[in-house]
């Protein structure tokens, strides 16, 4: 198992997708804050994370067209968890939600992975919910992903420890965490957060160094190790999160890159939301 943490971080690839006028309106929310959403403001946000995945880190991006018959198809990351060769297609736990797999379905076979449908009736599954550490992976149980979801996650990664993880507050697992580098957990500081690190902790073989930020939201980042940039951290804007910034420019070795989410983060969208991130080997 040593080995294989040997490409995390590593990625080719990323899938992306446009934001509909619906996302306004008929977006789903869990938080009671009322606030509008600009849409001009959220497309040039969602414009400007594209941007960066596409020149500034130099990936391949595949840019899915918006539909606006899915209100969140904006958040690709519910629809498919990706690792290695194999891409599982979820089944997303908001019912409005299921069709925006099938364009990311498509997608990926044209990437040419092994493609895991996830079809049984009972399972449930969003991607927010997966962390994969690069040892293995924890999935939250939340309003969105049951234990069938979670079983059938570990059927398609047999090569990886999965562990469940109650996700008692917040939408996902990732609302309030997310790996900062190779085993760097990066956590937010309220209870609900703190608690599912602990149960990660009690859960894994392994040790986990952490980042504890201020803000739960901002503990939602995204880590690649590249080649010719190393450490890579996307994380959330001091315009957003001041405090949890400071934190983050603690980690020296990291490539840092703020990207803005105000927007998005009115309907539950966090940074790991938008992409779904793919390393593809080149074929020889």
């Amino acid at each position: 198992m040593a080995g294989l943490m040997a490409g995390f971080g590593h990625y080719t690839h990323a899938v992306v997708r446009g934001i509909p006028a619906s996302l306004v309106k008929e977006a789903l929310r869990t938080s009671a804050s009322e606030a509008d959403v600009d849409l001009d403001k959220a497309r040039r946000e969602h414009e400007a994370y594209v941007e960066v995945l596409r020149t500034r880190l130099g990936l391949e991006v595949l840019e899915l067209p918006a539909d606006e018959s899915m209100p969140d198809c904006v958040f690709v990351e519910d629809a498919a968890v990706v690792c290695g060769d194999t891409a599982l297609i979820t089944r997303p736990g908001a019912e409005s939600r299921r069709r925006e797999t099938e364009a990311m379905k498509e997608a990926l076979k044209g990437l040419d992975l092994n493609i895991v449908e996830m079809t049984e009736e009972n399972a449930t599954l969003d991607g927010g919910d997966v962390l994969f550490t690069g040892r293995e992976f924890f999935v939250g149980l939340s309003k969105r992903t049951n234990q069938r979801g979670a079983e059938i996650l570990a059927d398609a990664f047999k090569d990886y420890a999965v562990s469940t993880v109650p996700v008692l507050e917040g939408l996902h697992l990732k609302s309030f965490c997310s790996m900062g580098g190779p085993g760097l957990i990066v956590i937010g500081s309220s209870e609900p957060a703190q608690k599912a690190l602990k149960i990660m902790q009690q859960m894994s073989d392994h040790r986990y160094d952490k980042l504890t930020v201020p803000d739960d939201l901002a503990a939602n980042c995204i880590y690649m190790n590249l080649p010719d940039k190393g450490h890579v951290l996307l994380h959330s804007t001091a315009d957003e999160f001041p405090e949890s910034v400071k934190v983050f420019e603690k980690l020296k070795d990291h490539m840092l890159i703020p990207v803005s989410n105000k927007e998005k983060v009115k309907v539950d969208g966090a940074l790991t939301c938008c992409s779904v991130l793919i390393n593809k080997k080149a074929n020889i």
